[in-house]
């Protein structure tokens, strides 16, 4: 296997003498002036009159529903998960140690059971208040307790709601079997008078003509390491068939536990943000505002590029310019500055 620390020199050399313009080649036939939304996909405008805001995907409905950000737990014991293959965008941050969890983000489709669900941080709150999301979580650090009781997002809690709104695997033991079902999110939403409508800010996307012509370093396997054990490192292989990459936990595909369909993704966005110790448990205070370092793989390719927070929303970008996402669902992994991107992340051309 080639590591990307081979290539890294020739790819910095190469993105040296790029923009964010030249990471897609420019069609030979000449376009017309664009005259439909900013934000708007031109294939989904041809297709269908609407798109969903987080995957670009054409839709004959209106989306006007509500985004809903279900903290998920990736203990070992926790796998494989109920729902993620059905999130539009999810976030994969340490939570404590080495031990990482996820945000999943759902607007465009509606899982029958979502878990097991863990507890709040502070950061995932910012995150999920970046997309106007109702926040769901089992428990809850110091930090975010104090924003969740002053109502500075719209959730639900399992610490409320065990044994109603949130049910118990009989399968699992705790903390690991805390699930909750879609309808029981729209229950919960109802009984506290949180509106459910108003859709998420959208990210940019590229049309499906652009995304085939991406360009960049080539890049089909990339590993990610949280933890020395390897139990909490990630792994994502594009498969050239599907055009998709699928996504492994310690060296597992990742899967649903319900239907053992697989996580198939269009885009993995890794950033580089500030991790600090906070107390003795290893939680941690993580820096989502200043920006830093990414990479951004799509259709098999590598772009090392930089992270911003637009209004909440971590946005890829490149000479100062949002770069658009490919159609289709969307996977972040969050890696400490210390060691570093390049340290943390592998990748191979095969």
């Amino acid at each position: 296997m080639k590591k990307w620390a081979v290539a890294v020199a020739a790819f910095l050399l190469l993105l040296s003498g790029c923009t964010s313009r030249e990471t897609v080649k420019k069609p030979v036939k000449e376009e017309k002036p664009n005259t439909k939304p900013e934000n708007k996909p031109e294939d989904a405008v041809k297709a269908s009159p609407y798109f969903y805001p987080l995957t670009g995907i054409g839709t004959d409905t209106k989306p006007d529903q509500r985004a809903v950000a279900v903290m998920v737990n990736n203990h070992p014991k926790a796998r494989p998960q109920s729902g993620l293959n059905k999130a539009d965008i999810v976030y994969e941050v340490l939570a404590e140690g080495d031990v990482t969890r996820f945000l999943a983000v759902f607007q465009s489709e509606r899982p029958a059971n979502i878990g097991p669900v863990r507890s709040a941080r502070d950061y995932y709150i910012n995150l999920a208040k970046g997309l106007n999301a109702l926040y769901i979580a089992h428990g809850y650090s110091p930090e975010a307790k104090q924003l969740l009781e002053s109502n500075y997002v719209d959730n639900l809690n399992g610490m409320v709601y065990d044994g109603t709104l949130f049910k118990r695997s009989s399968s699992r033991k705790p903390p690991h079997n805390s699930y909750i079902t879609y309808d029981n999110i729209l229950k919960g939403a109802e009984q506290k008078g949180y509106s459910m409508k108003n859709s998420p800010p959208a990210f940019r996307f590229y049309t499906v003509e652009e995304s085939k012509n991406i360009t960049g370093q080539e890049a089909k396997t990339v590993n990610i390491t949280y933890s020395k054990s390897g139990t909490y490192n990630s792994k994502y292989q594009f498969d050239e068939t599907l055009g998709k990459y699928k996504r492994f936990s310690a060296g597992e595909q990742t899967v649903d536990l319900d239907t053992g369909d697989p996580i198939l993704l269009d885009n993995v966005f890794i950033i580089e943000a500030v991790h600090k110790a906070i107390d003795s448990y290893g939680r941690r205070d993580i820096d989502f505002e200043t920006g830093g370092k990414a990479y951004l793989l799509q259709m098999g390719k590598v772009n090392e590029v930089e992270w911003a927070n637009k209004n909440g929303r971590i946005v890829p970008m490149k000479n100062g310019e949002e770069i658009p996402f490919v159609q289709g669902k969307t996977w972040v992994n969050v890696v400490p500055a210390a060691p570093g991107l390049h340290t943390s992340v592998s990748l191979s051309a095969q």
